[in-house]
């Protein structure tokens, strides 16, 4: 899902551009107000398994490339999209500056998609669908699968708009190989949500509510 340089004209680059660092300024200002010292380590480990996940690429005809993303998980446990824009803003400048995974002049677009789409896609849709099944498995299952299904249709069209692809195909292929990666992403953020549930109960946002509420 990482947008190489050309495959974006440089006037709708500085424009996405524009756009994302109005999302990392708030995610800077979520992390002023919520990341305590408590908080920082497991943003270093959500940052190391995300950048780990998104690793293993596979190449996609009329697209870019299929691979998991990571921002549903990150947004659910710390409580806030803004936390996904700003774990996946830090990954993505990693990837991009040294290791060359994604362009420099579309890096704000790349943080459009991965962290502010996957990440207010997987926050809502999780929160929504945690009042329904009021069991966070499924929810975060659905909402991992979402998040990565939805930024893969935005990068089709956007790269549409951009005259890179056809629309259609490129979303038809970007769709099915993101909805069937979206598999393992829903999964993957399901047993991380299982895992810190059984072990660490207390770091998960759900809890930190109901303990703010019950003081």
């Amino acid at each position: 899902m990482h947008i190489p340089d050309a495959f974006i004209p440089l006037p709708q680059a500085a424009l996405y551009w524009i756009i994302a660092l109005i999302f990392i300024a708030l995610s800077l200002r979520w992390a002023r107000k919520e990341l305590s010292e408590e908080k920082i380590p497991l943003v270093a480990i959500l940052a190391a398994g995300i950048f780990a996940i998104q690793a293993v690429n596979i190449p996609i005809p009329w697209g870019t490339s299929g691979h998991m993303m990571g921002a549903a998980l990150a947004a659910i446990v710390l409580g806030s999209p803004f936390a996904a824009v700003f774990i996946l803003t830090l990954v993505l400048i990693v990837q991009g500056v040294l290791f060359g995974d994604g362009g420099l002049t579309v890096m704000g677009l790349n943080i459009i998609n991965m962290g502010v789409i996957g990440g207010f896609v997987g926050y809502y849709s999780y929160r929504g669908l945690y009042q329904i099944f009021k069991s966070p498995y499924a929810p975060a299952f659905i909402a991992g699968w979402l998040s990565l299904f939805v930024a893969a249709l935005a990068t089709a069209v956007e790269m549409a708009m951009a005259g890179t692809f056809p629309l259609g195909p490129g979303l038809f292929t970007m769709g099915l190989y993101h909805a069937v990666i979206g598999i393992i992403e829903g999964g993957i953020t399901a047993f991380a949500i299982y895992l810190i549930a059984t072990a660490r109960p207390d770091i998960l946002a759900e809890a930190q509510e109901k303990k703010e509420v019950s003081v």
